[in-house]
């Protein structure tokens, strides 16, 4: 997470890991989750929140699961069905399951797949946000298997020269173990930044910079500003990663466009033929280590090649350098020490919907 984005100790109140888990399960529990999907549920919640990935936190996207479930746009008793299968791939309709729930299911299945035949892929349709898909990937980095996972629905990405959006913000995880040093966890948006991160600004008052959002013609905005004068359409007027064409922009949207195939058509999910703003499906992969080589042997290679990224000489001003998934871990070590900060607004968010549910308020 950009400093940019981090939440300041004077605007935050830190709140211990357990007793922010045990709310969120019990609000997951109040809308009708049964225990098992309360637990995974708020799993993947703490684990944005413990490494730093706000974005995708209790912060942002629990107060828009909770509403999904008492509008009744998401189904708290889903009965998840695969449709298509092989022995190395399946396509699951998940019933109106939220995504960070039925993914990691997914996975599970992926899994055991390449356990089985050495990979697995499994393509997911009929569920709602997936959360943050680092953690998705990670399973299988758990399981000595290298992970992916990828997102795709909805309307934010602007295409290389185009004046409306028709891409989601379809963020794509990897995930591969090492031995000693923190597991290789890549997790991002193909859009400049994060939707999420939009929103974090608005609730801190910072600006954008420019290369972000696009201006109302779908041309790039390079000046950047406050998210107010971008209008209540920012969050539909995104630009791929890259920003321009002259930095790269048309290699973020094509791979946004990736993630749209992987998920979309390979799961036969409705609204994804006419790009309709609606339209939300996913996908995960497994590939065991062992189907390639030693597993013992790839984990020092790993050592190896992580090591080499992190000792690299820094530029001038900049202390190290880091790769994917390392500055996460050490966030992980000090907010399980310290508490996880949430921004005031957030914790009078809590207050109000442990009232309004009858759940204990205990995290300040």
């Amino acid at each position: 997470m950009l400093k940019h984005f981090q939440v300041p100790e004077s605007e935050s109140t830190r709140v211990k890991p357990e007793n922010l888990r045990s709310t969120v399960e019990e609000l997951f529990r109040k809308v009708g989750l049964n225990e098992e999907d309360a637990v995974l549920g708020a799993d993947v919640l703490l684990y944005a929140d413990l490494r730093g990935v706000d974005t995708h936190g209790v912060s942002n996207m629990l107060r828009y699961y909770i509403k999904a479930y008492t509008d009744g746009t998401m189904n708290p008793t889903p009965n998840f069905q695969i449709i298509h299968e092989t022995p190395s791939t399946a396509t699951i309709d998940a019933d109106g399951a939220l995504g960070n729930i039925i993914a990691p299911k997914a996975m599970e299945i992926a899994i055991e797949k390449a356990r089985k035949v050495g990979s697995g892929g499994i393509a997911i349709r009929n569920s709602g946000h997936a959360g943050a898909v680092g953690y998705h990937a990670r399973m299988a980095a758990k399981a000595d298997m290298i992970g992916m996972a990828m997102t795709a629905g909805g309307n934010a990405m602007l295409p290389t020269y185009g004046a409306e959006a028709k891409l989601g913000t379809n963020p794509i995880a990897w995930a591969a173990p090492a031995r000693n040093e923190e597991p290789f966890i890549f997790d991002a948006a193909m859009t400049a930044i994060a939707g999420n991160k939009i929103g974090l600004a608005a609730r801190m008052g910072k600006a954008l910079e420019g290369g972000w959002l696009g201006n109302e013609d779908g041309s790039p905005d390079m000046e950047g500003g406050q998210v107010a004068e971008f209008g209540a359409g920012s969050l539909r007027r995104q630009l791929p990663m890259g920003g321009t064409r002259e930095l790269g922009s048309h290699k973020g949207y094509s791979l946004g466009v990736v993630v749209d195939i992987m998920c979309g058509p390979l799961s036969m999910a409705p609204g994804f033929r006419s790009a309709d703003i609606a339209r939300r499906a996913h996908y995960v992969q497994a590939w065991d280590i062992a189907g390639f080589c030693d597993v013992d042997e790839f984990k020092d290679d790993m050592d190896g090649m992580l090591k080499g990224l992190r000792t690299t000489k820094p530029i001038p001003g900049e202390e190290r350098v880091l790769y994917a998934g390392l500055y996460e871990a050490e966030t992980e070590v000090a907010r399980t020490r310290d508490g996880i900060p949430l921004h005031n607004e957030v914790i009078d968010w809590f207050k109000s919907i442990c009232a309004e549910l009858s759940v204990d308020y205990t995290l300040s």
